[in-house]
């Protein structure tokens, strides 16, 4: 039986992973389409990092083993980059979908967890800012990676957009001069508390299977 019970630890860490990457999807366009990525950038950093921190911290502390927070996040790369591979075959450019950088910011998630001997109030606090300061600052340099998302949006709009969303020039710095240091900041606060829902949802799980 501890073999089954294993096995159905790590189903259900592929489970949460596939079914958080679809919620990231329909949590809006920052990270997967282009159209409006300048303007959502700080309200998807906080989305991503919140996301990232509740699955990951709650797999890692059901484990107890540092790294589940990366396989976590590779999982959810994985998915993201055949939802990728899917809308380049239907016809639309390379850099039409952005696959966010999670894995780092699990990374550090692990390291903490693993540094502080798995002391599990050290990963929430320190572990679950870490996630939130560091997860905008590598979508950030992602996106400066491709095409300039304006051009993408006009030339390859999505097909389920409607005309009243049509993208418009986004103003950038008109209310906040560093949307990374926002969103990072942002983060950091928000993610600690998610993650600490994280861990809370663990011990709801040792009730529920015992």
């Amino acid at each position: 039986m501890v073999w089954l019970r294993r096995t159905t630890h790590y189903l259900f860490i592929v489970v949460v992973a596939v079914n958080s990457t679809l919620l990231t999807i329909n949590a809006g366009d920052y990270i997967f389409y282009t159209d409006w990525m300048w303007t959502s950038f700080v309200v998807f950093s906080i989305s991503q990092s919140t996301m990232l921190a509740v699955g990951a911290i709650y797999y890692m502390l059901f484990t107890g083993v540092p790294g589940t927070a990366t396989y976590y996040a590779t999982i959810m790369t994985i998915y993201t980059w055949v939802a990728k591979g899917a809308w380049f075959a239907l016809g639309y450019p390379y850099d039409f979908i952005t696959v966010p950088i999670w894995i780092p910011s699990a990374m550090l998630l692990d390291l903490t967890y693993w540094a502080t001997r798995r002391n599990k109030h050290a990963a929430i606090i320190i572990g679950g800012t870490l996630v939130g300061l560091s997860l905008p600052l590598f979508n950030m340099v992602n996106l400066l990676l491709i095409r300039d998302p304006l051009e993408v949006a006009f030339k390859y709009p999505r097909p389920t957009l409607p005309a009243y969303m049509t993208p418009i020039e986004p103003q950038v710095g008109k209310f906040y001069n560093s949307p990374v240091a926002l969103g990072s900041g942002a983060s950091a606060v928000l993610t600690v508390p998610i993650a600490a829902l994280g861990a809370k949802l663990n011990t709801w799980t040792y009730r529920w299977m015992a």
